[in-house]
């Protein structure tokens, strides 16, 4: 359903984290998130059980479809296709993305995490539908994130032919530093999902996202 619009729909990509909920619920921050115009969600759980994700899945699909959004669900493939969520992102060492497309079929979102040139060719070739390149400027929510030099990104921008992300630390303050990079868009979780207002960091971030892209 999302797939024809890809391009447009990863210009803010928000990632969930729930070490900044103090008190609040993770609908009611991905609901001030979408309203500040987030175009793309990514659902990204650690510590709850299985069936608790798979249940707040669904109920967060719904809510980022009201906002016509599409929602993708962090490394678990198979708990993607059973919430029947719009798309799956996988790491380097969470699938092969060949055997993630085969799970998923051909309709849904492939997002797949490339550091090289060459993870971002393999990751095409296999039926990836965009890329996530990163950690950009460092990050605190992957404490084995190494920093990716602004001339990889812009390599493997160059190199494929699908849309590219840029992750990792991600602020107002340093977004401007990724213009002319070729990317489509940029995935923020604490620039977002850390502020005391959520919305308007996104309003904010939305509308610097716009003069640096692709």
């Amino acid at each position: 359903m999302y797939r024809q619009s890809l391009k447009q729909d990863l210009l803010l990509y928000g990632i969930t984290d729930r070490t900044w909920l103090n008190g609040a619920s993770l609908y009611s921050q991905v609901e001030c998130a979408l309203k500040g115009g987030v175009t793309f969600l990514q659902l990204r759980e650690k510590n709850m059980p299985r069936s608790e994700i798979l249940k707040e899945a669904l109920i967060i699909k719904e809510l980022c479809h009201k906002y016509k959004v599409p929602l993708i669900i962090n490394d678990d493939v198979e708990l993607a296709v059973e919430a029947d969520a719009d798309g799956v992102h996988v790491g380097q060492k969470d699938m092969e993305a060949g055997a993630a497309r085969e799970k998923l079929g051909p309709e849904k979102i492939l997002g797949v995490s490339a550091r090289t040139v060459e993870q971002a060719l393999t990751a095409e070739k296999m039926g990836a539908d965009y890329l996530g390149v990163g950690a950009i400027f460092g990050t605190n929510t992957k404490s084995d994130a190494r920093k990716i030099d602004n001339t990889i990104l812009s390599g493997i921008c160059s190199a494929v032919n699908i849309p590219v992300v840029a992750i990792g630390g991600i602020k107002k303050e340093n977004i401007s530093e990724l213009s002319g990079s070729g990317i489509s868009g940029v995935a923020v979780i604490s620039g977002i999902f850390g502020k005391n207002d959520i919305e308007s960091a996104a309003i904010e971030l939305k509308e610097l996202a716009k003069k640096i892209v692709n």
